[in-house]
């Protein structure tokens, strides 16, 4: 899979200072510590950047790139911010996102074309969330539509059907998993994308990891080909990269219907069948899940 690190983002404690200050040391040093840590790209997230977003985002994309040739996710609400990040960005960057809304398509897949980059296209539209995975549909559908009006390849759109809390939208996170079953077939030559660990916000810190982890194994079954991630999360890096195939091949047979002898597994094991069902939305989400 595709690893795009999320810890370069504007809300860290450390890096939201250092880059207000333009101090470059904290933010070169995530930047080398993500390029080591083995991730394909790394987001840049200064969120609105309503203040001299475009001459924070020309800064820091200079600052990153001085020290690695890792390409970029240019992650913000502010156009004229993404827009200055393309012009000096070296390689082939990312627009993160491109909301299925007329005035973010019409604002961004020009830039696309005109800068030769890619774009997360969000499945977001002027209603908001989608309801259901015939919305993310349809929402996926008008996205190809304006990026082929705007000479945007599909294979350059990397489609993020948006993950959202298990512990509070269940119904959301079942919606993407059969979204994902019919992505393949809708668009075969673009990308799919999202920000995993959205769907453990809230949850119990010691809860998030395995929630997040299987949630990656459960999306890589219908062809999820990248995420957004901790760079740091070791375990998550080796679902990821294909090191844990036997855990995987547990957690598809749960999402086929396949008979699972729980008194023959581990604990481990045992956790992440119930976590599976979880996800799927056959059982009720509590933080007491691994306990029942």
């Amino acid at each position: 899979m595709i690893l795009i690190g999320e810890n370069l983002n504007v809300m860290s404690k450390t890096l939201g200072p250092a880059m207000k200050a333009r101090d470059a040391k904290p933010i070169q040093e995530m930047a080398v510590a993500e390029t080591e840590a083995g991730v394909d790209y790394i987001d840049v997230n200064v969120g609105p950047a309503r203040k001299a977003g475009a001459d924070t985002m020309e800064w820091l994309v200079k600052t990153i790139q001085e020290v690695t040739d890792v390409p970029l996710f240019l992650d913000t609400t502010n156009v004229e911010a993404i827009e200055a990040g393309l012009k000096v960005h070296k390689g082939k960057a990312v627009i993160n996102s491109i909301m299925a809304r007329p005035e973010r398509m019409d604002a961004l897949m020009p830039l696309a074309k005109k800068y030769d980059a890619g774009g997360v296209a969000l499945l977001w539209g002027p209603a908001g969330m989608p309801r259901d995975a015939a919305e993310r549909g349809a929402l996926a559908v008008e996205l190809m539509i304006k990026a082929s009006e705007n000479g945007v390849p599909n294979d350059d759109l990397w489609f993020d059907p948006i993950v959202t809390p298990v512990n509070t939208q269940q119904d959301q996170v079942k919606s993407c998993l059969e979204f994902m079953t019919m992505f393949r077939d809708l668009a075969p030559e673009s990308q799919a994308t999202c920000g995993l660990s959205n769907v453990s916000n809230g949850a119990p810190d010691h809860l998030r990891s395995i929630l997040n982890q299987t949630y990656l194994m459960m999306l890589q079954k219908y062809g999820m080909n990248s995420v957004i991630v901790d760079a740091f999360d070791a375990n998550l890096k080796a679902i990821a990269r294909g090191e844990r195939e036997k855990l995987v091949n547990l957690v598809w047979r749960v999402m086929d219907g396949g008979e699972v002898d729980t008194n023959s597994l581990s604990k481990e094991e045992r956790d992440y069948v119930k976590t599976t069902k979880i996800l799927m939305g056959q059982s009720l989400y509590s933080d007491s899940w691994l306990e029942l």
